[in-house]
């Protein structure tokens, strides 16, 4: 089979949707695939280093506005698209224009559900393409049960629907701990520091602010606790700066920013309890990836993130942050054998999300597509 995958939007730091893709692109040769990777005019190297079997077609402008005037009329058209058996839009948009049997990736549906969470120009960017993509792809590819739901119930005809949760690198995200005070000299981390972790884009859907409301409670009963924040810059930051400067406890708040891969897992493994209280995801992939390291994690109830868990995290509800500082207590008062029992179970849960499995559906949606049933 042949597949041209679309990843000409994912940015040079991996997070997310941008982690997804780029797992596509490295492991779908190794399931004889033959894969064409569809990148920016200056993104060919990057590609051809990180999937060295496939073939790169550099042929989408740089600049946004191009890029996604290529993408809606012009790329279903080019040669990659023509070429292949099944071109992959893997970030909700698909082309207006060609033959192509395509499959859409939907993420998530926050755009319709929770429009507030979005900058108002993504808001009606996305509505129209994921209007324009449920109707015309061959086959969207859900990336859980919970936004599949969300489909039927939001789009009552839509095309079909293939169900492929993401993966988790179990080699990298693991519970062995042994080399993780050299990691944290290495990077200049004290390892002697008790810690809540958060990773994730500083947006204000990842429900930050009520997170640093949480800290506050905690920091008054433990004065050595500090909040360690990772992850990049999003956007609506002037509420979360603002309330970060007038923290009480602002001194023993780290904000690392994106953080390397090599520490991530040990950054995960080191924390006293993961917090990620987001009000609403298509995934939630940094719950499964602490749940990998073994590490006891704290997210929303009634969210994609709580159905990921499947009981193996403690759940607070969204915007509670009074219930989440109870729960992240609960966490911090483990002892050492509630830890190392958390730790397996948490483990045996992440152990069920592999990128393999979620290959496998991948390859479903692509004969699914191919085949035009």
């Amino acid at each position: 089979m042949k597949v041209a995958l679309d990843v000409s939007a994912v940015p040079p730091r991996l997070a997310g949707a941008g982690r997804y893709i780029a797992e596509l692109a490295r492991r779908l040769p190794g399931r004889g695939v033959q894969t064409t990777l569809v990148t920016r005019r200056d993104d060919a190297n990057r590609w051809a280093q990180w999937s060295p079997t496939s073939r790169i077609a550099p042929v989408v402008p740089v600049a946004r506005a191009p890029r996604l005037a290529f993408e809606a009329w012009r790329l279903g058209t080019s040669a990659p698209a023509r070429s292949a058996d099944v071109f992959h839009a893997p970030h909700y948009t698909m082309s207006h224009r060609g033959s192509t049997p395509t499959v859409v990736t939907i993420h998530d549906l926050t755009f319709f559900t929770d429009p507030q969470w979005h900058e108002r120009s993504k808001v009606a960017f996305f509505r129209r393409a994921i209007n324009y993509s449920v109707r015309h792809a061959a086959v969207l590819i859900s990336v859980s049960d919970f936004t599949a739901r969300q489909i039927d119930e939001l789009f009552p005809h839509h095309a079909p629907v293939v169900v492929a949760p993401h993966g988790v690198d179990l080699e990298r995200f693991t519970t062995d701990a042994s080399h993780d005070e050299e990691l944290f000299r290495r990077y200049e981390l004290p390892p002697d520091v008790p810690y809540v972790f958060f990773l994730g884009t500083v947006e204000p859907r990842k429900g930050l602010d009520v997170l640093l409301e949480s800290f506050a409670q905690l920091s008054k009963d433990d004065s050595s606790l500090e909040l360690w924040l990772a992850g990049q810059a999003g956007w609506g930051l002037k509420e979360f700066e603002d309330q970060l400067a007038h923290h009480g406890a602002s001194s023993r708040i780290r904000r690392l920013g994106f953080v390397d891969e090599q520490v991530l897992p040990a950054l995960l493994r080191h924390a006293q309890v993961v917090a990620y209280p987001s009000r609403g995801e298509g995934f939630g992939l940094p719950v499964l990836e602490a749940l990998a390291c073994g590490a006891p994690v704290v997210t929303s109830s009634d969210t994609v993130m709580a159905e990921v868990a499947g009981g193996r995290a403690r759940l607070a509800p969204v915007g509670d942050s009074a219930r989440l500082a109870k729960e992240l207590l609960e966490c911090l008062a483990m002892s050492a054998g509630q830890r190392e029992q958390h730790s397996k179970a948490a483990r045996e849960r992440a152990e069920r999300f592999t990128w393999e499995v979620s290959l496998d559906q991948h390859m479903v949606a692509y004969n699914l597509a191919r085949s035009g049933e």
